[in-house]
């Protein structure tokens, strides 16, 4: 699942794309509503955690902007303003949750899952691509049944591949993806691990297509 989270203040921004990732969401980050809009123009999104207190836009008037585009994805609004009618006026413009400061990052996480089993009707445990499957509960990845040696990097690349397959998935998501692996990538990166992972799928009926200026498609060999 990829989540966009609307935050300005840094720490706390940075200690929930820390833990958000760890649990297996994808995250982007955007610390104004300006950027948050950009951002849904060129990326599909299946979560929004929304700040109201932002520099540039008040997050409800942007809150109001996303639903009179008919977007339906879910917004959590996680903000400072605990009122009763601040609650109401987040609901009636729009929003699935609200959450106020502070909070406990058990039940975000909760309430994360709670709206994306209520508006996807819940997770599904397995992605099949060819003879391969990936196990989005247990962070798996298995081939005729057998469960793949990967290195992290390799897992990383193969699994937002899977996730995302059929669809073309841009070179930066993938360096934004292995980022939090650790180290910084050298500029070939992507294309070396591409490159292993790709030998390592074919024999069980995946291919990773590599579209010049677009990015990446996992495909079935049947495809």
């Amino acid at each position: 699942m990829n989540i966009l989270l609307v935050e300005d203040d840094a720490v706390l921004a940075d200690g929930l794309l820390y833990t958000l990732r760890k649990t297996g969401y994808t995250v982007t980050s955007a610390t104004t509503g300006t950027y948050a809009e950009h951002l849904l123009l060129a990326q599909d999104f299946d979560l929004i955690v929304l700040d109201l207190g932002l520099p540039d836009i008040d997050g409800l008037t942007l809150l109001r902007k996303f639903r009179q585009r008919k977007n339906p994805i879910p917004i959590l609004i996680l903000t400072a303003r605990d009122g009763i009618n601040d609650r109401i006026q987040g609901i009636e413009q729009g929003a699935d949750d609200y959450m106020t400061k502070p909070f406990e990052l058990r039940e975000l996480e909760a309430r994360i899952h709670a709206l994306i089993r209520r508006c996807y009707g819940g997770f599904r445990q397995d992605i099949v691509i060819g003879r391969l499957k990936l196990n989005t509960h247990d962070h798996q990845i298995m081939a005729d049944d057998q469960l793949m040696m990967l290195s992290p990097r390799e897992y990383g690349v193969l699994e937002i591949l899977l996730l995302q397959a059929g669809k073309v998935v841009c070179k930066d998501r993938l360096a934004q993806r292995l980022s939090t692996e650790g180290d910084g990538l050298a500029d070939n990166a992507i294309e070396v691990y591409i490159h292993r992972v790709r030998k390592r799928i074919e024999p069980y009926g995946a291919v990773i297509r590599t579209l010049r200026g677009l990015g990446y498609l996992l495909e079935t060999t049947d495809a």
